[in-house]
């Protein structure tokens, strides 16, 4: 992309994305339920079961969780399509987009494990348990950080571009196992929200999908603000060669 159209683009993708998720979390916590039931006396009404405010509150949760799980995800979307632009055309700038995308990928991976414990704890009663879904994201997790580890260890630019690339894409095969493991496994207990019915009502959809659509205009936002400064960086690191140099 142009780098005039991405700085134009930038502040209006933050800003967006901004507005976005605080009307989603808004409405969460004002107008959307906190499960498909009836509230009675300050306690939820499910079937015949009655379910404590402190489990009412970890649906809350489910607002920011399950965004910045696909915001993560479609970055890591990035991270292999740059890696294969990079095998194709060993252009180092496309080496460049596939970090800053493992980098963006990494921020919002980080709040998907935080948010998911706190789920957890209050949804399950445990701080971790080997559900399927928790299971393969937490490889993804390695996974990602692997991919900063791999970075580290190579000097040598084009190799470690190469290596990375590669890496990458054999990271990026975990994503569609995370987002299918529920259906594929359906004995483990992680919800499954992408479905015909989508399982929940229009007050639970909207919030959901203003801070789904948020999370990806700051993800994209925050990818583009990266780019910008890592290529000013590499300029100047280049401009600074040049110096000694002479």
């Amino acid at each position: 992309m142009h780098n005039s159209l991405a700085a134009r683009l930038t502040p209006f993708m933050l800003a967006v994305g901004a507005l976005l998720t605080t009307a989603g979390f808004i409405l969460a916590f004002t107008t959307a339920p906190p499960v498909n039931g009836a509230t009675v006396d300050g306690v939820e009404m499910i079937g015949d079961t009655l379910v404590s405010n402190q489990l009412l509150f970890s649906q809350k949760i489910f607002y920011f969780h399950m965004p910045v799980a696909i915001a993560s995800f479609l970055a890591l979307v990035g991270t292999a399509y740059c890696g294969i632009r990079f095998l194709a055309s060993r252009d180092a700038a496309w080496d460049l987009r596939a970090r800053v995308s493992t980098e963006v990928a990494l921020i919002f991976v980080i709040m998907v494990m935080a948010s998911g414990e706190m789920w957890e704890r209050f949804e399950w009663g445990v701080w971790w348990t080997w559900e399927p879904r928790l299971t393969t994201y937490f490889i993804l997790t390695l996974l990602v950080m692997g991919y900063f580890v791999l970075r580290a260890a190579v000097d040598e630019p084009e190799r470690r571009a190469v290596f990375a690339s590669v890496f990458g894409i054999i990271m990026f095969i975990d994503v569609p196992i995370c987002f299918a493991i529920t259906r594929l496994v359906p004995s483990g207990v992680h919800p499954t929200i992408f479905r015909t019915d989508s399982g929940l009502s229009p007050d639970m959809l909207m919030p959901l999908l203003l801070a789904l659509f948020g999370m990806m205009f700051i993800a994209y936002g925050l990818y583009l603000l990266r780019v910008r400064t890592a290529e000013l960086e590499n300029r100047l690191e280049h401009a600074k060669e040049i110096l000694d140099e002479e």
